[in-house]
């Protein structure tokens, strides 16, 4: 699975750089001098960093064989991209990537199937977005990514376990 880590926004002065959007968790590991870049479009890669630095709390790049604006130009907009298999594991067991738990089948308590994670959101508290099914078919379900509200998550069987409190599924049976 291909993994976006950044967006190339536009040019920065004259010799090449460019202004990145940063999407990943890690941007000094995968956006390092040396970190060779596949691309969306592919046409455009693949890149090579030569030079990562901050400015204006933006994250600028060099790539090899972009030396000037004019060759940066052509460049934005263009997506970088890793394979989510060249990703190193995360050590904590309790920690996971939002491609992992993205598609997985979301249980009840009582072992009703719920619905599938659509989206992790990263807003203070993460939340999983759940797209609900059978009785819920249609609803968007945001559940809080907590130990006491997510006890199980089983990437090898495709699921996680929720048990969430009274009215979060079901707002009107909390009346």
């Amino acid at each position: 699975m291909q993994l976006v880590v950044g967006r190339i926004l536009r040019p920065h002065g004259v010799g090449g750089e460019l202004a990145v959007e940063i999407r990943t968790d890690d941007p000094d590991v995968r956006l390092a001098p040396g970190v060779v870049l596949a691309t969306e479009p592919e046409a455009a890669g693949p890149l090579t960093v030569t030079r990562a630095r901050s400015h204006s709390g933006r994250l600028l790049l060099s790539f090899d064989g972009v030396a000037d604006r004019d060759q940066a130009d052509q460049l934005r907009g263009v997506m970088l991209i890793v394979e989510s298999a060249d990703l190193e594991d995360i050590a904590d067991p309790d920690e996971f990537r939002d491609h992992q738990l993205i598609g997985l089948a979301v249980i009840g308590p009582d072992g009703e199937h719920v619905g599938e994670v659509a989206d992790v959101l990263h807003y203070g508290q993460d939340l999983l977005v759940i797209a609900g099914s059978g009785k819920r078919a249609g609803a968007e379900i945001m559940i809080p990514f907590v130990a006491e509200l997510v006890p199980v998550v089983d990437l090898e069987a495709g699921r996680l376990v929720i048990d969430p409190p009274a009215g979060l599924l079901d707002p009107e049976a909390a009346l």
